[in-house]
């Protein structure tokens, strides 16, 4: 009996042993939790090791994030300062919220910069060979998916945010592009019309004068045209499709946090597929242990978990 005992257990090999896979599950996408990845070229194996673990999705969503966040602040920041400019000289109005609201576009650009590289991070922890890795323990899978939801939330109502701030700037740049269109009218370029701007009374204080409303001159009517007016629509214009940017960026956000909050919750499950999958199918050519068929049959009804 202590012959048969030690050659039984001579012969079985233990379950936790790495060996070679190629039938894996996730064998296109991720190292198996049976793989040995030694390969006779070291570094092209390291760099399809590094390349593996890229969160390209995600990469792509912050590309885009970052930058139509920074055209946005850059853009808004100056069209802020020509339409303070515009309302002191022209109108004589000083607009003290406007200087205000410089300041939020800065806090905005890096409030969305910070969450983009944090998404970012919940990315390539979720990617490839690092989930295996970092996302293991029940508690670590329990961490992620709550951070995964976490940011999905907060992703969402930053959408709901930037659509307002889309809609604000479709207003704002339709207006500018009214003034423009008032600008080339050839009755104020060639015959030295005032710029009548009383049906846009809603703009200005209730105490505006009718005469402050308009235009008259040369010197003002090139200050408000070419210096002011035809400045800050660029602005706008630009600032309007940076928001765009942002929003499918936040768009590509959501999708890749519920990608990842996917492959975080169902990461035990393939790892309890593969172990069936090794363990009951003894017969397969592929099978790199030629001794897991006594070892399948032996434990057949222990498998079923």
């Amino acid at each position: 009996m202590g012959k048969r005992s030690n050659r039984s257990s001579a012969g079985a090999m233990p379950l936790r042993r790495k060996y070679a896979s190629a039938i894996s599950v996730d064998r296109f996408s991720e190292y198996s939790l049976h793989a040995d990845y030694l390969n006779d070229d070291e570094s092209s194996n390291f760099c399809n090791d590094c390349m593996a673990r890229v969160p390209y999705a995600t990469l792509i969503a912050t590309i885009m994030c970052c930058l139509g966040v920074g055209v946005f602040c850059g853009t808004m920041y100056r069209g802020a300062t020509l339409s303070v400019l515009m309302m002191d000289q022209v109108f004589r109005l000083r607009l003290g919220w406007l200087e205000a609201v410089q300041l939020i576009f800065a806090t905005i650009g890096a409030s969305m910069s910070a969450l983009g590289f944090m998404i970012l991070c919940v990315g390539c922890l979720a990617t490839g060979a690092t989930r295996t890795k970092v996302y293991r323990a029940w508690r670590t899978r329990v961490g992620g998916r709550i951070s995964c939801a976490v940011f999905m939330t907060i992703t969402y109502i930053l959408q709901l945010f930037w659509l307002l701030i889309f809609a604000f700037l479709v207003v704002t740049t339709f207006i500018f592009t009214m003034f423009w269109l008032l600008c080339s009218n050839p009755r104020v370029t060639e015959l030295n019309q005032c710029i009548d701007l009383t049906q846009f009374s809603f703009m200005f204080p209730n105490n505006t004068k009718v005469d402050e409303m308009q235009i008259c001159g040369a010197q003002e009517v090139k200050l408000f045209c070419k210096d002011y007016v035809e400045k800050a629509e660029i602005m706008f214009v630009l600032a309007t499709i940076a928001t765009i940017l942002v929003i499918l960026s936040l768009v590509h956000y959501l999708m890749c946090l519920s990608a990842n909050y996917a492959h975080i919750r169902d990461h035990e499950k393939f790892q309890e597929l593969q172990e069936l999958q090794y363990l009951q199918d003894p017969g397969d050519p592929d099978s790199p242990q030629p001794g897991m068929g006594t070892l399948g049959s032996h434990h057949r009804g222990k498998d079923r978990f």
